[in-house]
């Protein structure tokens, strides 16, 4: 039995291995080229470590303020996606307090109801968020990106379950003190769910700097576009070949702040494995 054992735990260690090295080598590649000139990105073939090392096109990069302000980009979703955390953390702990505390009519029922509407694809809501984007001025907005998405229902899932979690005595014990909703909700609950809050801002500042297909479609003022639309538009100004080492250069810029918020955060993605982490009894 041990010696099975010891057999399945090489195995797992093997295939991810393997798996990790399909994942990791094209980043290293690209991350390689944009150290590399154009005239040996198109001449040497697959080569991981560049023959000569230049910077000339982090360099180039960042003095393109004209067709390609990247540093600008930068800014505009930095703006974006810490405000768009901010305002989900409020809403989805509001609205999840207000699911699993609360009692009212038709409340599980209403629930679900949203939850299950949630699960169509969002492609299917592009034209008619796209109208009402229209409706209320925000195209070429931050608004645009801001607003939309701040009720998340996996956002609110996630933490009503966590909710869930806690004793309903805290709440009977701060009304006896005579302690209203928003008091329970403010100086008892707010502190119990820090844990599955702080994953629930992560995941949505991450999901907000990712977006793509959105903002592409909501700005067309280059100043005011935020990073993922920047560079599709990278793509005609140092694509097919003619700057590739500058393009991999605008990626690896575009993907630093999600890295070094997944480097300082690991702890909280692992703790959130298990929604009832730091609830205690």
């Amino acid at each position: 039995m041990k010696k099975n054992g010891a057999i399945s735990k090489w195995l797992a260690y093997i295939f991810l291995s393997v798996l990790c090295v399909i994942w990791i080598v094209p980043i290293i590649f690209g991350l390689m080229t944009s150290f590399r000139s154009q005239s040996e990105v198109v001449s040497s073939g697959f080569r991981l470590l560049p023959v000569d090392w230049i910077v000339d096109n982090y360099i180039a990069i960042l003095e393109n303020t004209s067709t390609a302000p990247i540093l600008q980009w930068l800014v505009n979703s930095l703006f974006i996606a810490v405000s768009h955390t901010i305002l989900v953390v409020m809403v989805v702990s509001l609205t999840a307090y207000g699911y699993s505390r609360l009692r009212f009519k038709y409340r599980d029922q209403l629930f679900f109801l949203l939850l299950g509407i949630s699960m169509f694809p969002g492609v299917v809501n592009l034209i008619p968020s796209y109208k009402i984007i229209e409706t209320f001025g925000w195209v070429n907005s931050p608004l645009a990106m801001i607003i939309p998405g701040l009720a998340g229902m996996g956002n609110i899932f996630l933490v009503r379950q966590f909710m869930k979690g806690i004793p309903k005595e805290f709440d009977e014990s701060a009304r006896v003190d005579g302690a209203g909703e928003f008091t329970i909700y403010s100086r008892i609950i707010l502190p119990m769910i820090k844990p599955v809050l702080i994953v629930t801002g992560l995941f949505s500042f991450t999901g907000s700097w990712n977006d793509f297909l959105w903002p592409v479609i909501v700005y067309s003022d280059v100043e005011k576009m935020p990073i993922t639309a920047g560079l599709l538009l990278l793509q005609d100004i140092y694509g097919n070949y003619r700057m590739i080492g500058q393009l991999m250069g605008s990626a690896f810029l575009a993907i630093i702040p999600t890295m070094l918020l997944f480097l300082f955060a690991q702890k909280y993605f692992v703790q959130s494995m298990n929604l009832n982490a730091g609830v205690k009894g």
